[in-house]
């Protein structure tokens, strides 16, 4: 019987927990989640949304997307706790639900969403005063080595992540044999368009001011360099 009244009680807490990570911590709860470090933290809004502000390092997937969505949280690490918001908590509520039943430990949503956040007197990142880089300008990049490696790419964006030690580790092997260009993916919207690059990240290779190959997402070292020494 006692052991009967523990699953009970086990399977009641579990639901509860599920429960809680769709309805959401509140702010300040969210935050001290966010302090207390170990964690991924995940913008589910629009590229748009996130550019016009955004928490300390996240990531962005937007939950409206549902082939982005998909192909971005694969960079992410089940094991391990994810916080997640929106605008309002409504998005990130139903992502923290698809999330779960997609085998994420454990899920944290933002109650209320940026908004009761604002409202709190939390801040967020401010968006980049940047210009964007020119149309001419990228022209002269692509021709400013004999062998140039575009990379189109954004700090938010997971598979992006998932490609810095793999460029750190290339620059490193093929030291002064090619020249990185990193485009922002999420400010240079004209180079972007002019070069038809709708998701992140790409990559595409110059030689002697030619685009010579592209591929679009998680590349292997080997790759890279191989495309180069061709």
């Amino acid at each position: 019987m006692k052991k009967l009244l523990a699953f009970f009680a086990l399977s009641a807490l579990l639901i509860s927990c599920q429960g809680n990570a769709q309805d959401g911590l509140p702010p300040g709860a969210f935050e001290k989640r966010i302090q207390a470090g170990q964690v991924q933290l995940l913008d589910v809004r629009t590229a748009g949304e996130f550019q016009s502000g955004h928490l300390k390092n996240s990531l962005q997937a937007d939950w409206l997307d549902k082939v982005q969505f998909a192909e971005r949280i694969k960079y992410l690490d089940k094991s391990k706790p994810l916080l997640v918001y929106c605008a309002s908590g409504v998005r990130s509520a139903a992502a923290a639900k698809y999330l779960q039943s997609n085998g994420f430990k454990e899920v944290q949503n933002l109650k209320g969403g940026l908004t009761a956040w604002k409202l709190e007197g939390k801040t967020i990142e401010a968006p980049s005063a940047s210009a964007q880089m020119t149309l001419d300008q990228y022209q002269a990049l692509t021709r400013s080595g004999e062998v140039v490696l575009v990379d189109f790419g954004a700090e938010w964006c997971p598979p992006c992540k998932k490609m810095k030690p793999v460029l750190m580790q290339l620059q490193k092997e093929l030291a002064g044999k090619f020249k990185l260009v990193k485009v922002d993916g999420g400010l240079d919207i004209d180079v972007m368009r002019s070069q038809n690059v709708e998701t992140l990240p790409v990559f595409i290779i110059y030689k002697n001011g030619k685009e010579t190959w592209r591929k679009q997402g998680v590349i292997e070292l080997s790759e890279l360099k191989a495309k180069l020494a061709n």
